[in-house]
């Protein structure tokens, strides 16, 4: 049976559970476009991490505004408390990186991401799996050794196995960010050179890379493998990143493209098997 808890953490309500306590991760995709630049431009000028109801960019669903599945789902989730509240106010999505990733807690939503300072923990919710499908589990950190033994025994694919995580109250980079943990396809680019503004420290991790015939076509279709010989011999988030802003091809094409890269790109890949269960497009 589920257990839903509503007496969502303000501080000093919630604990992390016994033993080593892994970080919040934030995963986005620094390059790609948002008003006239860059995503990670606009957290340099803005100095925060905001939710997809300010910003009204996602890297998955695009259904933040009123009335709208990500509405409904929070108002569900987080009983009414941001029903009527300023979008800026709005909770922003991580993920907890229970298996201390390299490549971040949820790849699915980017190449890079922000390390949270574990205190954060302490004003999130947990739940599994993702709020899209509207789980019953959710709660403060007092839940994650449940939640953590629920996503380790799901067999669900490494793009879909992550323990959501909502940070309440905003995400500041100067106070909340530990480290920002970028793809090394953007040293020396225009990305790093943001990554600087930022004033936090910058992490490299090992990197996606892979070529066309890498890509399982049955993954996400056989389209976008062709879409992928159509960019180059070799994959890399910078290159998914430029195609987005030349405005070439559809935004969910290039989002499947980028979870087949996020797949079967990765250092470690010998290590995940096959994908079992695939939950979404």
């Amino acid at each position: 049976m589920g257990r839903t808890v509503q007496n969502y953490p303000s501080g000093q309500d919630a604990r992390p559970p016994a033993g080593r306590v892994e970080a919040i991760t934030v995963q986005f995709h620094p390059d790609w476009p948002h008003v006239d630049g860059r995503v990670i431009e606009s957290i340099a000028a803005e100095g925060y991490y905001r939710s997809q109801f300010a910003t009204g960019v996602s890297n998955g669903g695009l259904t933040a505004f009123a009335g709208g599945d990500r509405w409904k789902w929070e108002s569900r989730l987080f009983a009414g408390r941001y029903d009527r509240d300023a979008a800026t106010n709005r909770p922003v999505y991580g993920a907890w990186n229970r298996r201390a990733d390299p490549y971040g807690a949820a790849i699915r939503f980017g190449s890079s991401y922000l390390r949270l300072h574990t205190a954060a923990i302490d004003r999130a919710t947990f739940c599994f799996p993702d709020s899209v499908f509207e789980p019953v589990d959710v709660g403060g950190a007092e839940l994650l050794p449940y939640l953590r033994a629920l996503a380790d025994q799901s067999g669900l694919d490494d793009l879909d196995d992550y323990v959501e995580t909502h940070i309440h109250g905003a995400v500041r980079v100067s106070t909340d960010v530990a480290a920002i943990v970028l793809d090394p396809s953007f040293v020396g680019t225009a990305v790093h050179a943001a990554a600087h503004q930022l004033g936090c420290p910058i992490e490299f991790h090992a990197g996606f890379t892979a070529s066309p015939d890498a890509l399982d076509p049955e993954y996400r279709g056989a389209h976008i493998v062709e879409l992928a010989r159509r960019l180059g011999t070799e994959l890399t988030p910078r290159i998914i990143g430029d195609a987005a802003h030349a405005g070439t091809y559809p935004a969910q094409t290039l989002k499947q493209l980028w979870h087949c890269l996020a797949r079967f790109g990765r250092h470690n890949n010998a290590k995940h098997a096959p994908p079992s269960r695939n939950l979404q497009p």
